[in-house]
């Protein structure tokens, strides 16, 4: 787990074990978790979480890269409304039409527009990007965001929302997906 909490300055919260089988915080990420685009599989990875507060009521899963050049980071990935007994999600669980995500699950529209998980894709020139996967534990059992809300929305929402949160952060590269099988 990561011992920094890249989202710390809207409010500390608890934090709580994320682990993955496809990946390593710290590590660069599998060929398998870049974008097609980059050789990869655009495949998001297992996920598995403990330790989170006894009321939590559900999840939400993000993914984000605050290095991406936007000047605002890239949104990768936005699941929200996952069940409080919902403690992992299988590699896939992001491809498109959410069929691995529990009844109930929204997957929000990535920045590409897509409502999947968009693997990474480092622009040459922009050195080594973080990738933080972050599961929040959330206080409601529903937070109500229309299905085409930005992940922005979601996280002004979590901020409201959020008890504790797990953070699981990888690097990539350009080219990563070739040197990292």
């Amino acid at each position: 787990m990561a011992q920094n909490d890249p989202l710390a300055r809207f409010g500390a919260v608890p934090l709580f074990t994320l682990t993955s089988t496809d990946m390593t915080d710290g590590v660069p990420l599998t060929a398998a978790q870049y974008g097609t685009g980059s050789g990869g599989r655009n495949l998001s990875p297992h996920l598995e979480w403990s330790g989170f507060p006894a009321d939590t009521k559900s999840f939400a899963v993000t993914l984000y890269d605050p290095d991406a050049p936007t000047g605002s980071g890239f949104w990768h990935w936005a699941v929200v409304n996952l069940p409080a007994d919902c403690v992992a999600l299988p590699a896939d669980a992001g491809a498109p039409g959410g069929r691995l995500l529990p009844r109930g699950a929204v997957t929000l529209p990535n920045e590409g527009r897509q409502s999947a998980f968009v693997g990474a894709s480092p622009p040459a020139g922009t050195g080594t990007h973080r990738y933080q996967f972050i599961v929040h534990a959330v206080d409601v059992a529903r937070l109500d965001i229309d299905p085409d809300s930005t992940p922005a929305v979601l996280g002004f929402n979590l901020h409201f929302h959020t008890l504790a949160r797990a953070v699981l952060e990888a690097t990539g590269v350009h080219g990563g997906a070739a040197h990292n099988p």
